[in-house]
């Protein structure tokens, strides 16, 4: 029997942001076997992403192995975010420099 799907801290604050950015948000977390938290829909595109916490101990914030499995499968686009910022920069709502993926 499969346990529930665990939801990250993060992922609130992060479909917040997104809808706030004028996103639409579907939850996939519950599908399991490594798929994404989210999908992000957003100026005619659709966005994969694993919501990771930006806080704790390195342990929590790594892809379990069946996720990597999905990531490394996957023949389009997944992100891994893990603040609103970087979801928003992913999505292409603010640019990286804002989001300071980049300097």
């Amino acid at each position: 029997m499969r346990r529930a799907a665990k939801v990250d801290t993060t992922q609130a604050e992060i479909v917040a942001a997104l809808k706030g950015a004028g996103a639409t948000v579907q939850h996939l977390h519950s599908v399991g076997e490594g798929c994404p938290d989210l999908l992000a829909g957003f100026r005619g595109r659709n966005w994969l992403l694993e919501c990771k916490p930006n806080i704790g101990a390195p342990s929590r914030r790594r892809l379990r192995d069946n996720q990597r499995e999905w990531h490394d499968g996957w023949k389009g686009q997944v992100a891994v975010v893990e603040t609103p910022e970087a979801a928003l920069a992913v999505i292409g709502a603010i640019g990286l420099h804002l989001a300071g993926v980049v300097s």
